[in-house]
Parts: C-alpha cells; structure tokens; sequence
C-alpha cells in the first residue's frame, strides 16, 4: 500500500476534510438561531427522546454520542437548568446514575426537529439527490465501523418518526 495518496484520492479527502468540517458549524448555526442549542445538546436531547422510557445512564448516554462523561455531564447540567433533562440514581443501582428527558425536553426535540431534518435536507440530502443517498449511507457506514468497530454509536435506521410517542 502506497504512503501517499494519489492525486485523485488527495482530492476527495480534502472535499470530504471541508465538508466535516463545515457541516458542523453550519448545523450548530441553525440550531443555535432556531432553538439555542448546539448540535451537540440537540444531539443528547434526540438520543434521550429514542431511548426506552426516554431514560439512559449516563455513561450509556456519553458512548451514544461520543463523548467523555465529563463533556456530558456539563451539557447535561445546562440541559437541567433548562428543564429539558433530569438526572436520577438508577433504581436498581444507586451508583449508576440515569438522564431523562423530561416533558419540557421532549417538547424541545418534537419542536426542534422540523428544523434541523429541514436543513439536513437542504444541505446533505438535496445537495446529492435521492438517487445517491443510498451511497452516503452505505460510505458513512464503511467509515464509521472503522471509527466505531464496537457500534456504540447508535446509527442505526430510527424505526419511528419524531414527534410519535416512544
């Protein structure tokens, strides 16, 4: 195997290195100026609204989205002084403690979403065509069993809209 990339495989990683990173910001703008929040709380408000009884421990929760339980913990905290997320002591172990998302939050996901899935169309899924989505999918995946061998990231087909009751 070749050190160095060709100029064609040079190419396509400098697009894909601009589009990780601009996609980001360009996704923390849109929530931040229609929700106010950043694409990470957005991301931790989802997970909760997708998990059984809206409920995780907190360390299942920071494997979900990627994150150090220290990063987690901060964000979870601004999430609690907005009323969107609760910590508890997990009833069957006290040691193990459990982020739910609490009514409010669930609000905020069912009244963020439109938005965000609207920007994630004009900015990914339009700018490929339905026709390509397939691939994205299919590439994304190969590049995240890499990143992620153990699957702790939950990108996996969601089995229900959001707004339906979990």
């Amino acid at each position: 195997m070749e050190p160095w990339l060709s100029a064609e495989e040079q190419h396509a990683w400098r697009r894909f290195a601009a589009v990780f990173t601009l996609l980001p910001a360009a996704f923390d703008a849109q929530l931040q100026r229609d929700a106010g929040l950043t694409q990470f709380s957005y991301l931790v408000l989802a997970m909760l609204s997708e998990a059984p009884g809206r409920t995780m421990p907190m360390s299942e929760l920071a494997s979900t989205v990627s994150s150090s339980l220290s990063r987690l913990s901060h964000v979870v905290s601004r999430l609690e002084q907005q009323g969107w997320v609760a910590r508890e002591p997990c009833a069957g172990n006290g040691r193990v403690t459990m982020a739910r998302l609490t009514d409010a939050g669930w609000e905020k996901v069912v009244a963020t979403a439109p938005g965000h899935a609207a920007e994630v169309r004009r900015l990914v899924v339009d700018a490929i065509g339905p026709e390509q989505v397939g691939d994205l999918d299919r590439i994304a995946g190969a590049i995240l069993r890499r990143l992620d061998p153990s699957g702790r990231m939950r990108a996996n087909p969601i089995s229900r809209e959001v707004g339906e009751p979990s």
